[in-house]
């Protein structure tokens, strides 16, 4: 069993990026990290790496796209641990090379969202009765601005010509889930929350690893930042929310 004084906190997509820095910084922060990832080798090098900083990480491999693979995985999450405090939807993937709306093929659209959306949504459905089983737990659900449709709708933002409809529509679809899963658990022990990262030197952010990061990307650490504070943060119960480490956006 799980040290229930130290908090069990599952991240999917974390063996790189945005979700290997949030792992990193939860390491930081005295968690019990179960580190998720679709390829078990990849995954168990990033859980190395961590454990070589003395942070407790277990491997988790779960691709968010089988979901009987996820099923299995809350299986024997229940089995050794027996709850969950705090999931992280991380995973994520964006196809899209700006084409036209008129243009972009269905089938790279339908691929985001088996994985921007109905993977996420078959990962809560999976792990709420673990977070259930907690005395206070948190769902947190990686968004994106340009899921924003006040932000796309603004002739003023910059995301008002920006044509990415798969990964945007996907987002606010993920904000949608999020909205939802707030109201059906409003007043229970399980928060739901969406999260903005920015665009951030990843190579999911289509940064070369290889060169030096562009102007205007944040590093992974700001990336991770508002997600980190939301599961630190004890005392902060808010839920249905859409927020950056700037503050909030607008749905």
């Amino acid at each position: 069993m799980a040290n229930r004084n130290q908090l069990l906190t599952l991240i999917t997509g974390a063996d790189k990026g945005i979700g290997f820095e949030t792992a990193t910084k939860l390491g930081e922060a005295g968690q019990h990290v179960l580190l998720g990832a679709r390829n078990a080798e990849k995954g168990q090098r990033a859980v190395d790496r961590l454990r070589s900083q003395g942070f407790v990480v277990d491997l988790v491999v779960v691709d968010v796209t089988d979901k009987q693979g996820i099923d299995q995985a809350a299986t024997k999450i229940d089995d050794e641990f027996g709850h969950l405090d705090i999931l992280i939807n991380n995973a994520g993937i964006a196809l899209d090379n700006h084409e036209k709306a008129s243009k972009l093929s269905t089938a790279i659209m339908r691929k985001e969202f088996d994985v921007n959306f109905f993977g996420l949504i078959d990962v809560i459905q999976a792990f709420l009765p673990l977070l259930q089983k907690a005395k206070s737990a948190k769902i947190i659900n990686l968004s994106s601005n340009m899921g924003s449709l006040g932000l796309a709708t603004d002739p003023q933002s910059q995301f008002y010509n920006v044509n990415s409809l798969g990964y945007q529509a996907s987002k606010a679809a993920v904000n949608f889930a999020t909205i939802c899963f707030a109201k059906e658990l409003a007043g229970t022990n399980v928060t739901v929350n969406s999260v903005n990262p920015g665009w951030t030197a990843t190579g999911f952010g289509g940064r070369n690893l290889n060169e030096p990061t562009p102007a205007g990307m944040q590093t992974p650490a700001e990336g991770a930042e508002q997600i980190v504070k939301l599961a630190t943060d004890s005392k902060n119960v808010m839920t249905g929310t859409f927020t950056e480490s700037g503050g909030t956006l607008p749905w």
